[in-house]
């Protein structure tokens, strides 16, 4: 990076953010507490809240959200008349999965060929650092030119929507000009990219019954109606032939128009196995991007160890539908639920349960906040230009920041690119990754303040 006063300085405090990310990584702060202590999302609250009071916020709050959870709310006052900008990460965390298949332990930032490991250290406990990075080298280099609230999720993992109600029941509380959401991530290290849509989501669980009971598979097998093969059947019909998602009346979705995803790459990033083909038609990034794709997610039928030769009287799935930018999420759940009935088989008993939902976002980016991050990025990333990206994701509180606030400009940044590796075992940030855009964040913030 170029001898920037601001790139210099946060570069003198990558040491420090070291050690601040290891003392939040220690944190197991999933908030699934029937797994996970309460008490250590609690202490990574608490640790958040000591951080930004450290730093000079004002109204440093934990906020009992509707959801069981904490989120924490400071607010750093900016020169009179600036600007205010909502800067968002969260605390929590996925679980670790397998711990035995980390080569370091989940929960201890470790560093390995120039990368920190730990469960968080990207998604999104960096993400936090990040804006930490971001104010301190403002303070020591003029001053922080807007007002900062930021606001650290307690539950954004689980989907169970805790810090949107208690948005939406406090609508003043994080009102600003624009929001920084730091939840995404470049395209690939070294190039600069801001998220400019998301895919919704909606999640439902799906019951089939066929039996009073489980039959002997001998006794009754080939007339008695099996719930098993009833549930694989109903599964099948959410996909055609090549793989793509097909839900009757769900538009499958547009061509997408920013950065490409060559598919190389993409197999190299997903670990495809050799000769294993990727399913659907399209541009990768159509199909990952702009359009719906449905997942199987869980199955509730026997273990193959332990089974019985029976017949199966009830059988369940879990099934996630992204849907694509431009499409209701709420419209694309009836559209699933009618798909899913009328392609139960044999006249099966079939009840569906909706477990959660978040509608798709798309940014405007012809908008002043975004001519900021431009010109922010190139000075932090020399001779890159700013991509835009799509992700498949959903974050929920994206669209009821959008709704609450119609006129705020929202940006998608983040320290989640591939070799990330976020939500399976070996979680990792890039420290280099974490220094540019610490300074792209404090670079965006002065010049959005002079836009």
């Amino acid at each position: 990076m170029s001898s920037n006063p601001v790139a210099e300085t946060v570069a003198s405090l990558m040491p420090r953010a070291r050690e601040e990310l290891t003392e939040l990584v220690a944190f197991r702060s999933v908030a699934d507490f029937d797994q996970f202590p309460r008490s250590e999302s609690e202490g990574a609250a608490r640790w958040v809240a000591d951080a930004l009071a450290a730093e000079g916020f004002e109204d440093v709050a934990l906020l009992d959200t509707p959801d069981g959870t904490q989120s924490v709310y400071g607010y750093l006052p900016g020169p009179a008349g600036a600007k205010t900008v909502l800067l968002y990460a969260h605390y929590d965390v996925q679980p670790p999965l397998d711990e035995a298949a980390w080569t370091t332990p989940p929960f201890e930032l470790t560093e390995r060929d120039g990368r920190w490991y730990g469960r968080g250290a990207a998604d999104c406990k960096g993400g936090l650092i990040m804006h930490l990075l971001a104010l301190r080298a403002l303070k020591a280099n003029g001053g922080v030119p807007v007002g900062v609230k930021v606001i650290a999720e307690g539950s954004e993992e689980m989907g169970t929507g805790g810090l949107e109600r208690y948005a939406e029941e406090h609508p003043e509380l994080l009102e600003a000009d624009t929001i920084v959401i730091g939840d995404a991530g470049n395209f690939r290290v070294g190039l600069p990219t801001v998220t400019s849509t998301l895919r919704g989501m909606t999640l439902v669980r799906l019951r089939v019954d066929t039996l009073a009971g489980n039959l002997h598979s001998g006794q009754f097998g080939g007339a008695a109606p099996d719930a098993l093969a009833a549930l694989i059947r109903v599964l099948d019909s959410l996909r055609a032939e090549d793989g793509s998602t097909t839900v009757e009346g769900l538009s499958g979705g547009a061509d997408w128009e920013g950065l490409q995803y060559e598919e190389e790459q993409f197999r190299q990033d997903a670990k495809v196995l050799d000769g294993v083909e990727l399913i659907g038609s399209g541009s990768v990034a159509d199909r990952i991007w702009a359009r719906p794709a449905v997942t199987v997610i869980g199955i509730d039928c026997p273990p193959v160890v332990g089974a019985t030769p029976s017949v199966q009287a009830s059988a369940r799935a879990l099934i996630s539908l992204r849907v694509p930018p431009g499409a209701d999420a709420g419209a694309a759940t009836k559209l699933l639920q009618a798909h899913l009935e009328a392609h139960t088989p044999w006249g099966a008993r079939v009840s569906i349960e909706q477990v959660g939902q978040g509608q798709p976002f798309r940014a405007d980016t012809t908008s002043p906040a975004y001519q900021a991050m431009a010109a922010a990025m190139a000075v932090a990333y020399p001779g890159q230009e700013m991509q835009y990206a799509g992700q498949g994701g959903s974050i929920p509180l994206c669209n009821t920041l959008a709704a609450l606030y119609p006129r705020a400009e929202i940006l998608l940044i983040g320290l989640s690119e591939p070799e990330a590796q976020i939500h399976a075992v070996n979680e990792s940030v890039s420290p280099e990754e974490l220094e540019r855009l610490s300074v792209a964040e404090a670079l965006f913030l002065r010049n959005y303040a002079a836009s």
